[in-house]
């Protein structure tokens, strides 16, 4: 071993410290090998030993030896790359000794070094690195400071602005500027530039250029044009690097575009302010003498020392200080008599509001008052100056639209209309360049003013007022100006309203930003790959300027050229290939200016001497015989290439483009033409010499033809894409029309032989939409007309879409071409091709026509957001947003960015506003037809959540859905969208009407298709379908698998068969037979389930060949028999298999309503017992299914889950079935609730929402017994320990509460108050708010209840208090300071939390501007007071809508659905309540019951002082309204009684009888209703006095007696004839529609019966009175409804109903019987309206003839009085006593009739 061996395995023995800075440097090497060795073991920052070590790098990087010193550099980065942060404090010695010893070293030293600094601003140990570049830049020797900026420019390209200050790096770039070493000198451009990349160009400008030489501005102005967009850093700091995986793992479970990931990538905006220092002004002004000037006497004086202030205040920014005395100074200059003295002193304000920004707001407004007085003066100076410096004011923030209000108002008081109007036009610029949320807080304020100002006499002063309205209407919505424009002539209000639109005041949600590029000197993806993996790519800042780019151009030396890339060297010839045309430099196409004298010298001998100067003689003979001899020597020139450029030169010089000859002319096309197809590469340069010329022979007729074949062939040289590009400008510019309109033709001809793969269709379209079409010129616009048509040709119908805008005769114009050039597609071959290779990259069009426009820039974080906004309107703002940018991009886009866009609007079809949800479906239609199919991949999935749409029951819904899936199916095959079909059919939540809808769609959507495999994944849910119980859904899946079977392979159908089973299999085989498919692998595989079927029990019905057991006529599926498992579950599926002939639920013997007299009605929830367990247990067995309750009463919650889940599967084909068992499952469900397994607590809490909905759409309600059964043990087990159950069992309890009844459910609730378990306080307490807040009205009798709430404030649970006391703040918002009388008695403690909690409260609906606490129930009781006393009792309830609609609610006739559906306007919701009759009539119309109260308080007052009126006018008026108001009110009817039978308040429901009373009290009223309303209305009151519910009902018995008495009071009142026809037609049997849902088992036949009693009893008091009341009816009428009614029984009816005695038909000839009785033979002048002539003759006349001779016969006849013009009552015509008798026999028989009801 040597003697170095030695000493180095010594060494090691040593320290540290020793072995670091031992005297040999191989020890000293070798330590430092070592020590990075260490480093990189360690993975743990806070390691002991890193602290030990980090104080020798200040030494060891300073070490003589270099290439120890380059060890050390390694061992210090791998000592960073292990340590953190703490490091730091160790930065500032390390980067010093760096900085002084390092930067000047080897080459390899200097790239470690600049590691080692950006490791240290990786540990945010920015300042200290800042303050080392400081120092390096001072370094004398050049080679040191080049390495220190690159570092500044590699730190500040891979962190990026955030991290790495700007402003620093600014203050170091001037000194470097001027510094004598070029290379340092081209380093801090590069700088310079990367710096605009991040902070923009426009700040680096102004603070930088200023300090710099003419010469480095000229050249860093040329470079600035080489760097385009903003920059994003590609390297994190430590800190941020820990954190990533966390951010990982959000942003995967979070959608796409997460808040961190748009953050990320947003660019960082850099205030330009925030940059430059501020400068102290105040003293400089001392120094100025500005305080002795400006008092001089002199203007001109005062003007420079104020124009000193001026300038001083120019500056960017401005230090704070005390300003006071300068703005009182500034004030007096203001008002100075000389204006230009006033002038400059205003544009000082603006200059120190711009310096001093939020610092300066005092001062501004203290001068404001000035500055508007001031705006008297009109001198344009002093004008613009003053608008300058108060617009300068509001943007640098030194007033907002609060400060100024006062202001304003004076402004616009003041009596000069010209400050009014400038004042107002500031308001204006304020509004607009104000953000949202301040305009939403002051527009209250500005909005009168501007009202005010609209009256005013100057036009300029209403202009600036209808601009001011403008800018608040765009900037927050119409909704401000919504009752100001009421008040509004129609004049005014449609100028408002023009200007308004013509501004677009929808607020577009998102904003148009550039795409984010990295310019050359950006960092890559790879490189930060690289750094990652921990090596360092050293990159110089002097990379960033133009020059010093790598380029193709052959390299300065031989070293340089040899250097190869290691990525290189991987790939193949192909791909070697493709890098160099990729590096190719670009061809120069402008080509360089060049006289006659430098072409004839470059031509040489090329061509004659003597051909030359003939072509510059006068004479055009010699001209012709020049060129004719240039053209031989042309075509004889062998090297034609390296000639092409020099001789076309030629050609533009002499004869030239401007030769008058037609023949020379001709000549030289034709030469410049065969050079264009005869040289192998035609230059461009060489067309842009060339195509003025050209173009303006084409617009010559006698040289059109040669120059269309010119310019065809420089097309072939270089393509049609470059000629095009050159043609636009010249033809638009052109001062001759024949150019553009010829060259259009051109155009035609060249895109019929090229096609359009190579040019830029967007170019040209827009060329042809903006120029072309816009000319004036005919020929023009036919000539564009024809290109658009060529264009069709190849593209289709897609170039309809860039020419929306374009005026309606030129598109009717363009369709008519569009015929003539129909869409060939890829057969519209194009008939020639382009020799230059490079065209062929210019595809814009090809296969994919148009081009498509990347709109990720426009997909903004802030547009995303506002698409999750809580304001509805803010989300349709967004929504329309998108479809705007839909709309610029010609609904062609690329998916570039559309991921986002689809996950945010993917929960947009979850909104609960359904409008919102139609218009995210036509949106995402709009979006899948713009991407074309591209969509599927970048929807992400969408189409699931799109179709789960057609489970809502709305219509317009679902056909919404069906337009955005043929949008879907337009852009991707339908094959793609089968998996997503299949599984939305699947889905149970879809409903039958959904999946009906989708059958038939996807039967319309596979008729049309050919062979297709996928859609055989249809047949299984098409084959469940068939078993549905909805009739239309097994129709439309019965068709949709014939198309599936039409458009599916044979093969495929059987081998899918096996999964099929049910009548679809039978239908499918059906189809299939006679195409020859075999059934013998059908019946084989269905084999072994029948057989055991059949051998488990005999009793079995026989299985068909298909494999389906028939029971009964219903069909079931026999089901498949495991073949895994053990022996007992094997023959418990067989026993399963054997009862599927069996209903799940046997009901026959079933006594329910035994049951229910069994159960205990309490509140407080009770354990069952065992001996009630037993008795479910048995009531299970008799009344489910053996399968059901063995799984139902199984130990294992499996089987339960199990058992859940065939009754989940069965429900929707349950009828009455399940609402008799219903009480027995529920105390199943309450044992569930009872035991501690949380997977079958879950089924439960899954399946009873479900259960109370189906049961909710068949009309059924919860019976009492049944909510005592279950909801004590809901609301005790709310309280569970697991969050999941409690959430499940909060959304079951309401669903419950609102389908059974508030207030009956009440009670449990506040049981469940005082249970013991904490959570089920809180969870009733919340219950208790949610009520109070939402069904306020109906629990409004409980509010003594809120004593318990109240006394909950005490209890130590801080969750409890918390509840309780934000229970109570709901209570409060309802009902004010009144709570105070439902709370009770109170510690002082407690009455302080709720002090606390009720004014926060307060400022809560402050910010929500929801009014003042009790505010609609003072309103409700002001409106009480007003409207006099109530006519029916009050209630006190708080006025408040109640969203729970009527259970039994039925359709009303003669009103149409879509009144069901409309909204209520907003002022009829208000709580002020309805301020005058028209308002009355909408309330009663729209709102409520409840809400309708306050209206027929309004109407029965107007009929109160109607009726008291004695002029009679404000009758007259009611009279016109009257039919309208019985209408509303008798569709109010129904409303009102369902409501109250959900057991609410029967108030709603005297309010609108009583107002029916009041009207019929008048006989001018009661006769001014219609025949068809008084229909309704009758019919509407006879069915309520026939429900049995009524007298259930909150005072049932008050409310029938009212239903009597009106009754009654509409036959004395009404219009006779209107009540004879109304009751003669009721008498015929009622659509069962109109009845309610019954209550009981009674048929709708036994009901009608009842009806028309009721109207048989009606019809009696109106024929007792007829006699007397024969003057008031039209005989006419009577006796064509009498004729109508015995026509529609015809004769056999009306003979079988009279030997049954039929009470109608008997009613009918009564009346017909006393009308012949009281006017004898006359009746038959009263037929005019009954066809009497007729075949057979109507029956009606048998009759007539009948009764007279039987009354003749009796002398019961009336005389009538010759010459009679009107007929009399009996009594006036024939006074004797055969009249009594007459009227005795009708007393008689009316009363025998009332015994036969009897």
């Amino acid at each position: 071993m040597s003697e170095e061996e030695k000493l180095l395995k010594e060494a090691k023995k040593l320290p540290w410290e020793d072995r670091l800075f031992h005297k040999n440097w191989k020890v000293r090497n070798e330590a430092n090998i070592d020590l990075a060795s260490l480093c990189d073991s360690i993975r743990d920052p806070k390691d002991p030993r890193l602290r030990e070590i980090a104080p020798f790098f200040k030494k060891t990087v300073a070490d003589s030896n270099a290439p120890v010193q380059e060890k050390a550099l390694d061992a210090l980065i791998a000592f960073l790359k292990a340590a953190d942060a703490d490091a730091g404090r160790y930065a500032k010695e390390v980067c010093d000794a760096i900085v002084a010893k390092c930067l000047t070293g080897r080459p390899k030293s200097v790239e470690k070094a600049q590691a080692a600094f950006m490791l240290w601003v990786e540990l945010e140990a920015v300042d200290v690195f800042l303050d080392s570049m400081e120092k390096a830049i001072k370094n004398k020797v050049a080679k040191a400071v080049v390495p220190a900026i690159d570092v500044m420019f590699q730190a500040l390209s891979d962190f990026g602005a955030r991290v790495v200050p700007p402003k620093r790096i600014l203050k170091m770039l001037p000194e470097l500027f001027d510094h004598q070493d070029q290379n340092v000198r081209a380093s801090s451009k590069g700088l310079t530039l990367e710096l605009c990349r991040w902070i923009g160009k426009d700040p680096v400008k102004s603070i930088l250029f200023e300090k710099m030489r003419d010469t480095m501005k000229k050249e860093l102005e040329a470079e600035l044009v080489n760097v385009t967009g903003t920059a994003k850093p590609s390297r994190k700091i430590r800190s941020e690097q820990d954190s990533e995986p966390e951010h990982e793992a959000v942003s995967e479970a979070s959608v796409p575009g997460s808040v961190e990931e748009s953050v990320a990538d947003t660019p960082q905006e850099i205030d330009e302010y925030e940059l430059v220092d501020p400068v102290d002004i105040l003293t400089l002004l001392e120094k100025s003498g500005f305080w002795d000037g400006v008092k001089a006497t002199k203007w001109s004086e005062r003007k420079e020392a104020v124009a000193e202030l001026t300038k001083l205040a120019s500056t960017k920014k401005i230090a704070p200080g005390d300003f006071t005395e300068v703005c009182r100074t500034l004030r007096k200059l203001v008002t100075d008599v000389n204006m230009a003295v006033s002038v400059e002193a205003i544009q000082a304000i603006g200059n120190l509001a711009r310096g001093l920004r939020t610092h300066f707001s005092g001062g501004s407004c203290f001068l404001l008052p000035t500055l508007l007085e001031k705006l008297k003066e009109k001198k344009p100076a002093l004008t613009e100056s003053l608008t300058q410096t108060l617009q300068a004011m509001h943007k640098a923030a030194c007033l907002n639209l609060v400060d100024i209000v006062e202001d304003v108002k004076t402004g616009t008081k003041n009596k000069v209309p010209f400050v009014r109007s400038l004042t107002l036009s500031w308001v204006t610029f304020c509004i607009e360049t104000s953000n949202k949320a301040v305009v939403l807080k002051v527009h209250k304020d500005y909005v009168p003013i501007c009202m005010e100002c609209l009256n005013d006499g100057t036009p300029d002063v209403r202009d600036a007022a209808f601009s001011v309205l403008t800018a608040i209407a765009k900037s927050v919505g119409m909704r401000p100006l919504e009752r100001s424009l009421e008040k509004l002539d129609d004049v005014r209000k449609k100028k408002l309203t023009e200007m308004i639109a013509g501004s677009g005041s929808a607020v577009s949600g998102g904003t148009s930003t550039a795409t984010v590029q990295n310019s050359v000197g950006g960092v890559s993806s790879t490189e930060s790959m690289q750094f990652s993996e921990g090596s360092f790519v050293r990159k110089s800042a002097a990379s960033m300027l133009s020059a010093k780019r790598p380029t193709s151009a052959a390299p300065a030396n031989k070293k340089g050229a040899s250097v190869k890339s290691a990525s290189n060297k991987k790939v193949d010839g192909a791909g070697r290939l493709e890098t160099a045309k990729l590096t190719e430099p670009p061809e120069d196409i402008e080509p360089a200016e060049m006289n006659l004298e430098e072409i004839e010298s470059r031509l040489g001998s090329l061509i004659q001497a003597d051909t030359i100067s003939q072509l510059k003689s006068a004479l055009w003979k010699e001209r012709l015989e020049a060129i004719s001899s240039l053209k031989q020597q042309v075509e004889g020139l062998q090297d034609l290439d390296q000639s092409v450029d020099i001789l076309i030169r030629l050609f533009c010089a002499i004869p030239g483009w401007n030769e008058k000859n037609v023949q020379v002319q001709h000549q030289v096309i034709e030469v410049v033409a065969y050079l264009a197809s005869t040289a192998t590469k035609f230059p461009k340069k060489c067309v842009v010499l060339c195509l003025l010329g050209v173009s303006e022979r084409v617009a010559d007729i006698k040289t059109r033809a040669h120059a269309m074949k010119c310019l065809t062939s420089f097309s072939e040289a270089v393509g049609p894409g470059f000629v095009f590009e050159r043609l636009y400008k010249i033809m638009k510019e052109h001062k001759n029309p024949k150019v553009l309109s010829e060259g259009l033709l051109w155009m035609v001809s060249a895109v019929e032989d090229f096609g359009v793969s190579h040019l830029k269709l967007k170019d040209l379209i827009d060329f042809c939409k903006d120029t072309g079409l816009q000319s004036s010129a005919a020929a023009t616009r036919n000539a564009t007309i024809k290109v658009l048509g060529a264009l069709h040709k190849f593209i289709g119908p897609d170039i309809k879409g860039f020419l929306t805008d374009v005026k309606p005769a030129l598109l009717s114009a363009l369709d008519a071409e569009y015929e003539k050039n129909p869409f060939e597609g890829a057969s519209a071959a194009p008939k020639k091709t382009v020799r230059a290779s490079e065209s062929t990259s210019l595809s814009a069009g090809g296969l994919d026509s148009l081009p498509r426009e990347d709109i990720s820039g426009k997909i903004t974080p802030s547009l995303l957001k506002s698409l999750e906004s809580p304001d509805w309107k803010v989300r349709l703002e967004s929504i329309e947003a998108v479809n705007k940018i839909l709309e610029e991009a010609n609904k062609r886009i690329q998916p570039t960015g559309t991921g986002e866009l689809f996950g945010a609007l993917r929960e947009r079809l979850y909104d609960s506003n359904k409008n919102l949800v139609m218009a995210t479906l036509s949106t995402i239609a709009g979006v899948a037809s713009a991407l074309g199919p591209a969509v599927e991949k970048a929807s992400k999935g969408i189409l699931l959540d799109i179709l789960k749409c057609l489970g809502d029951n709305k219509k317009h819904m679902r056909e919404s859905t069906l337009s955005t899936l043929d949008a879907w199916n337009a852009a991707v095959h339908f094959d793609k969208m089968v998996p997503y079909i299949t599984s939305a059919l699947t889905d149970t939540k879809l409903g039958a009407e959904g999946r009906k809808d989708l059958f038939d769609w996807s039967s319309m959507q596979l008729s049309g298709l050919g062979e297709v495999s996928d859609t055989v994944l249809l047949l299984k849910p098409a084959a469940t379908a068939m078993m549905d119980k909805s009739s239309d859904v097994r129709k439309a899946a019965e068709g949709c698998i014939g198309e599936i079977l039409g458009v599916s392979g044979q093969e495929i159908i059987e081998k899918n068969l096996k999964d099929i089973q049910g009548p679809a299999l039978s239908l499918i085989l059906e189809r299939v037979k006679p195409y020859g498919s075999s059934q013998e692998p059908i019946e084989s595989s269905k084999g072994v389930s029948i057989g055991l079927a059949s051998k488990t029990n005999t009793k079995v019905a026989k299985s068909t060949s298909n494999g389906v057991t028939k029971h009964g006529n219903r069909t079931i599926t026999s089901r498949v028999v495991p073949t895994k498992g053990s022996r007992s579950e094997t023959m418990f599926s067989i026993q399963d298999i054997a009862l599927q002939s069996q209903a799940l639920l046997n009901v026959k013997d079933s006594n329910k309503e035994e049951r229910e007299r069994m159960v205990v009605r309490k509140f407080k929830f009770e354990e069952p017992r065992i001996d009630q367990i037993q008795d479910l247990e048995n009531e299970m067995m008799k009344y489910f299914r053996e399968d059901l309750h063995r799984r139902f009463l199984s130990t294992d919650f499996k089987k339960q889950v199990d058992g859940l889940e065939m009754l989940q599967k069965a429900l929707p084909s349950f009828g009455k079935e399940i609402t008799e068992v219903l009480d027995i499952l529920l105390r199943w469900f309450v044992v569930q609730f009872c035991k501690s397994n949380t997977t079958c607590l879950l089924k439960v809490l899954e399946f009873l929402p479900e259960l109370f909905d189906s049961l909710k759409g068949d009309a059924y309600a919860l019976t009492e017994s049944e909510a005592a059964i279950f909801l004590p043990c809901l609301i005790e087990k709310m309280g569970h320990n697991i969050e999941k159950v409690r959430e499940k069992m909060r959304d079951l309890t309401k669903q419950i509460v609102q389908m059974y009844s508030v207030t009956k459910s009440y009670p449990y609730i506040l049981e469940g108050l005082r249970s013991k378990n904490n959570r089920t306080r809180i969870e009733c307490v919340d219950l208790v708010g949610f009520l109070i807040d939402h069904h306020g009205a109906e629990i409004s009798g409980h509010l003594k209840s809120l004593q318990i709430v109240a006394s909950l404030t005490a209890e130590r649970d801080g969750e409890i208090r918390k509840a309780a006391l934000n229970t109570l703040a709901t209570g409060y918002k309802i009902l004010g300071e009144d709570i105070w009388r439902y709370v009770g008695k109170l510690t002082n403690a407690q009455k302080s939390m709720l002090d606390d909690r009720f004014k926060w409260k307060v400022r809560e609906m402050e910010k929500r501007r929801e009014g003042r606490p009790g505010e609609a129930r003072a309103a409700l009781r002001r409106s009480v007071r007003e409207n006099g006393p109530d006519v029916a009792e009050q209630s006190g309830e708080v006025s408040q809508s109640v969203v729970s609609g009527a259970i039994f609610a039925r359709k009303l006739y003669g009103q149409p659905d879509s009144m069901e559906r409309h909204l209520m306007p907003n002022m009829l919701v208000g709580v002020s309540g309805p301020t005058n009759w028209n308002e009355a009539m909408d309330i009663i119309s729209f709102g409520s019951p409840e809400q309708s109260v306050e209206g027929m308080k309004v109407v029965c007052h107007e009929l109160a002082q109607a009726i008291n009126d004695s002029e009679g006018s404000l009758m007259d008026e009611l009279v016109k309204d009257a039919d309208r108001l019985v209408s509303c009110l008798g569709n109010k009817v129904a409303k009102s009684f369902d409501f109250s039978l959900t057991g609410a308040s029967s108030r709603s429901c005297k309010y609108v009888l009583n107002t029916l009373m009041q009207t019929f009290q008048n006989k001018r009223l009661a006769h001014a209703v219609k025949e068809n309303t008084l229909d309704n209305l009758i019919t509407e009151l006879l069915l309520w006095l026939l429900d049995e519910r009524v007298p259930h009902m909150d005072d049932g018995s008050q409310l029938l007696k009212a239903l009597n008495v009106l009754m009654l009071k509409i036959l004395d009142n009404a219009e006779r004839t209107s009540s004879f026809v109304v009751l003669i037609n009721l008498l015929r049997p009622l659509d069962p529609s109109r009845w309610p849902s019954p209550a009981t088992n009674e048929t709708f036949g036994a009901r009608n019966q009842k009806f028309s009693d009721l109207v048989v009893k009606c019809l009696i008091k109106l024929t007792k009175v007829l006699q007397s009341t024969m003057y008031d009816v039209d005989l006419d009428r009577i006796l064509q409804s009498i004729h109508v009614y015995l026509q529609e029984l015809g004769m056999e009816e009306i003979r079988r109903r009279a030997g049954a005695d039929d009470k109608p038909l008997r009613m009918v000839k009564t009346v017909l019987h006393e009308l012949v009785k009281l006017r004898g033979a006359a009746i038959k002048g009263h037929l005019s309206l009954v066809p009497i002539d007729m075949m057979p003759q109507p029956i009606i006349l048998a009759y007539i003839d009948l009764n007279l001779e039987t009354l003749a016969a009796a002398r019961m006849l009336t005389s009538t009085v010759p010459g009679q013009t009107h007929w009399g009552d009996s009594g006036a015509n024939n006074p004797t006593p055969a009249t009594n008798s007459a009227d005795a026999q009708l007393k008689v028989f009316l009363f025998f009739l009332l015994l036969l009801e009897l």
